[in-house]
């Protein structure tokens, strides 16, 4: 392949590099040495992780752990603009502003349904075991491009910035990478059949629309806990949903898979612990209530719950 899913691993992996690099020289960062420890560990794990034996990744993961809650990840100064410096870039750009963000799920979409048919002399151009995500790497890196020529920065400004947004949102920011891991985690500790053995000990699963029940609310539970749908997956599937709903109740696996993972995403609304979803925009719109977007979501995902039982119900055996 001509682009690979490890050139966006690199890519990341140079950010967090020089953003570590740049907070251990920030003398208005009072925690700048364990701050730069922190993300210079991250920066490792995208650089060099394939290299890396397994356990040493998973002791700079405790690392990391450690420092985030002993309170050693802080933010240093960053020279804010003015008011006035804003409403003119606002009256200047209007609404071409949107152009480097719809740029990237065009990017991305573009790439991935058009993959199969990208080569350079019969070899692939996107990684065909990643398509989707190394289209949205290169979404990305266009959408960068874009914002430059449109605002007349330079690239280091686009680094200032991430910088900045990686300050603001600290620790949080590597949450989802590492709530994805411990769902693989549980479900290879047996987490998945301590589950099923709890469900079927004190609920009564005999009846089907219980069983449906549990296996929808447990999965909004379980990604509220872990903040990541994708690791309350295989936890509440392994638990419930393969062994009961399918092998008890043979009901449709596909059905089941898409409602459960909506199901989900109902307890990505209601949980902090989904930092790219509830504390990015609270960061960026700079709120002063870090769960304002959680507050608002809650009736959303409540009601897209109870909708998710009888759907499930219904269309799972038809």
């Amino acid at each position: 392949m001509v682009i690979s899913i490890q050139f966006l691993y690199y890519l990341v992996g140079a950010v967090l590099a020089l953003t570590a690099l740049a907070t251990l020289t920030d003398a208005s960062n009072p925690k700048r040495l364990t701050s730069g420890l922190f993300w210079g560990l991250y920066a490792l794990v995208f650089l060099v992780g394939e290299l890396l034996p397994p356990l040493w990744v998973g002791l700079g993961a405790v690392a990391m752990a450690l420092i985030a809650g002993v309170g050693g990840v802080g933010a240093g100064k960053h020279p804010a603009r003015s008011p006035a410096d804003y409403l003119a870039s606002a009256k200047r750009l209007g609404n071409k502003l949107f152009v480097p963000a719809l740029a990237i799920p065009l990017v991305t979409m573009v790439g991935t349904l058009s993959a199969t048919h990208l080569s350079l002399g019969g070899v692939p151009l996107l990684d065909p075991k990643n398509t989707t995500l190394v289209s949205l790497g290169v979404g990305c890196v266009v959408s960068l491009a874009l914002a430059c020529w449109l605002t007349r920065e330079t690239p280091a400004q686009g680094l200032r910035e991430s910088r900045r947004l990686t300050d603001a949102l600290g620790w949080a920011l590597v949450l989802p990478q590492m709530l994805g891991m411990l769902g693989l985690v549980f479900s290879d500790a047996g987490v998945g059949k301590a589950v099923a053995y709890v469900t079927t000990t004190y609920i009564n699963m005999d009846i089907r629309f219980v069983a449906v029940a549990v296996y929808v609310v447990g999965m909004a539970l379980f990604t509220v806990i872990m903040g990541n749908g994708f690791a309350a997956f295989p936890v509440m599937t392994g638990g419930v949903g393969v062994p009961v709903l399918v092998g008890v109740y043979h009901g449709d696996p596909a059905v089941m898979a898409a409602i459960g993972m909506m199901s989900g995403y109902c307890g990505t609304l209601l949980t902090p612990m989904a930092a790219n979803f509830n504390i990015v925009p609270a960061a960026l719109l700079e709120l002063p209530d870090k769960n304002a977007v959680i507050r608002a979501q809650v009736p959303t995902a409540l009601t897209l719950l109870v909708a998710n039982v009888f759907l499930l119900n219904f269309l799972m055996f038809r």
